[in-house]
């Protein structure tokens, strides 16, 4: 399989966030490992070692990415043009019956946690108003 050369376009700065205490390693190519901790713990749950080679991961990592940035072109592509929409990422996994579920599983998810935290910032918001008077 050959290696392919990282894109050009692609702003991987968007994606950097110290707060999770992410280590971003620097590769020969210029790119930073965004994912490696991740993946790591990822593997060691599908029965991988607990420290997996790094060449491993780093593949992974590369599969991953390449993923990431063609699902991300291809939604780009459909409904409205240079912007990425859910609606088009669950279009484009539609007919593959495992993502899709998951897709949707995590979008269900997302829309439980946000009434959860409304609910409860508004507990929080009454609570607070109570002792104010």
């Amino acid at each position: 399989m050959a290696a392919n050369p990282p894109e050009e376009g692609f702003d991987q700065a968007e994606f950097e966030d110290d707060d999770l205490g992410e280590v971003q390693i620097e590769t020969s190519s210029g790119r930073k490992r965004l994912f490696s901790k991740e993946l790591r713990c990822m593997m060691y749950g599908f029965g991988d070692d607990q420290n997996p080679y790094t060449e491993s991961v780093d593949l992974l990592e590369d599969l991953v990415v390449e993923f990431i940035t063609e699902m991300t072109h291809r939604a780009m592509e459909i409904g409205r043009t240079g912007r990425v929409q859910v609606e088009d990422i669950v279009f484009l996994v539609r007919k593959n019956s495992r993502k899709y579920a998951r897709v949707k599983d995590l979008l269900t998810m997302n829309e439980e946690l946000k009434r959860a935290r409304k609910a409860f910032d508004e507990i929080k918001y009454v609570g607070a108003e109570a002792k104010i008077k």
